[in-house]
């Protein structure tokens, strides 16, 4: 993985976010390393930025059994020492479509296109960017980050779903999203980065030209 990150780092000119594994672990020569560690290595090798997933879901449970942030979580560790803009929570959501709001404890939101079923609303598991897979290409996931960007106080960025520029407008008016992201659209060269960022430029929306 570090050998890739390398050549990548010294081929690519933007920004890198890297994941996976980050977490404290022991190699097969019994040899044991803490996240903060493995964190360091990804930076040294061109990382700009980090993403956690699965710890950041344990360190919120124990958060939330005990009350007490202790300072050892990957997340608080890392953000200490490189800042909190190199940590990236990853959230894979999986949406969960229901007739009724009321049917789960858990907070459901309208959608804005229907279920399978004629459902109206959906509530969202997640696995703790923002990536909703069922939305390839239809656009952004307008509710869901909608949810999110209004509950928490941390950037968060949109990921799947744009199929054209006028998605990513979308999402900044309907939403409190800080960034946008897109991959499949760029790759299949199905729209250029740059018409995006034109577009995005004529409605008004800071963007990097």
């Amino acid at each position: 993985m570090l050998q890739v990150l390398r050549y990548t780092s010294e081929n690519v000119f933007v920004p890198l976010t890297v994941g996976g594994g980050i977490r404290d672990l022991t190699d097969a020569n019994g040899r044991h390393y803490t996240s903060l560690e493995v964190a360091s290595e990804y930076f040294r090798s061109g990382a700009d930025k980090i993403s956690i997933g699965s710890n950041a879901v344990y360190a919120a449970e124990e958060y939330l059994r005990t009350g007490v942030k202790t300072g050892k979580s990957s997340l608080e560790q890392i953000s200490r020492v490189y800042g909190n803009q190199a940590v990236v929570v990853s959230i894979d959501p999986r949406r969960v479509y229901l007739k009724n709001p009321d049917d789960v404890e858990f907070k459901a939101v309208r959608l804005t296109n229907p279920g399978p079923n004629g459902e109206e609303y959906a509530w969202y598991q997640c696995t703790v960017s923002l990536h909703c897979f069922v939305r390839q290409g239809k656009g952004f996931d307008i509710g869901l980050i909608k949810l999110i960007s209004d509950a928490v106080s941390i950037p968060v960025i949109a990921s799947s779903g744009a199929g054209g520029v006028e998605h990513f407008s979308e999402v900044f008016a309907k939403t409190n999203a800080s960034a946008a992201l897109a991959a499949g659209i760029f790759h299949r060269k199905e729209v250029p980065v740059q018409s995006v960022k034109e577009h995005l430029s004529k409605e008004g929306i800071e963007v990097r030209i």
